[in-house]
């Protein structure tokens, strides 16, 4: 096990090679001058140029491009230029928020996802499994954004349950869980459906129902574990997709995490920020996948590592 997870995580060095550079010349993409943005509106041509100097975006591409990966080899992810402060910092300030608000998401969705899905494929045919499918495409379809506005209308607006923005409480996150986890829950629970539904053909499954088992210990105590390593598969993914895919939910919410210091770092074409950024959000999901595979070994062990 320890070797195959050395050799995973040399083979992610390629993968991060591919990531830095693609993300640094990639934002440099982006519509705006940052060094008229720091310089302010009013700001002479010469004093744009100098902040331009200053920021060393007069030097040649190349040459930043350089600077850059030395300084991530250091631990150095640069200076925000909108806020002057290492962008370590802003990222230190804000990532126990976006942890909460996604832990707090896939929770409640894989519990609700899993549910579901056994539900509706121990009753395939049935009107279980169409009301649970209906559901499940029903959260699929509906944007994040869309389900934001509108919890925040009935539970906030209306019935003042819960508030709309903010963190320091549990009562912070019931909204924007709920509004990032519902395709997460509908993804799962077509997942964890159609695992079960073809663990249920297994001849293991007709013995076991021959036996005189109780109907809850087949499904649950033989064909939801046999169905666990495609469902861990969706989570595991989901997870990364919660990670980097809370920008918009965040958004609306106004939730002080690092997608919606994604949003400001885009709108204020603050380099070092939206690299840093994007670069974190795919380390969590190479992490991510990583932990997936092992967790194969551990509930399959018939898998090989290689």
């Amino acid at each position: 096990m320890l070797r195959y997870t050395l050799k995973r995580i040399v083979g992610v060095i390629p993968t991060l090679i591919i990531v830095v550079t693609f993300v640094f010349f990639f934002v440099r993409l982006i519509p705006g001058d940052p060094a008229r943005l720091v310089a302010g509106e009013q700001a002479t041509l010469d004093a744009v140029e100098a902040v331009r100097v200053q920021l060393g975006l007069d030097q040649p591409i190349h040459i930043q491009y350089i600077k850059y990966v030395g300084g991530l080899l250091r631990g150095d992810l640069g200076m925000s230029l909108r806020t002057k402060r290492p962008v370590l910092t802003e990222v230190a300030a804000r990532y126990g928020n976006t942890m909460a608000l996604t832990f707090a998401s896939l929770v409640w969705s894989t519990v609700a996802g899993v549910i579901l899905g056994v539900w509706s494929g121990k009753n395939r045919g049935k009107w279980q499994d169409f009301s649970g499918m209906t559901l499940a495409v029903s959260g699929i379809s509906l944007p994040n954004f869309w389900i934001g506005f509108l919890l925040i209308m009935l539970f906030s607006v209306k019935l003042r349950w819960f508030p709309t923005t903010g963190v320091g409480s549990w009562k912070n996150l019931v909204l924007p869980a709920i509004a990032l986890g519902t395709s997460i829950a509908a993804i799962i629970a077509r997942f964890t459906r159609s695992s079960i539904v073809e663990v249920l053909k297994e001849d293991y499954i007709r013995t076991a129902r021959a036996k005189g088992l109780r109907e809850k210990t087949v499904t649950w105590g033989h064909a939801f574990r046999n169905s666990m390593i495609s469902v861990v598969t969706v989570v595991g993914l989901q997870f990364g997709f919660l990670l980097g895919g809370s920008v918009v939910t965040e958004a609306v919410f106004a939730y002080p995490g690092l997608g919606q210091l994604l949003v400001e770092s885009v709108n204020y074409r603050d380099y070092p920020a939206i690299q840093s950024l994007i670069l974190i959000f795919s380390l969590q999901f190479i992490v991510i996948n990583l932990i997936v595979d092992i967790l194969y070994a551990i509930l399959n062990p018939e898998i090989k590592l290689s």
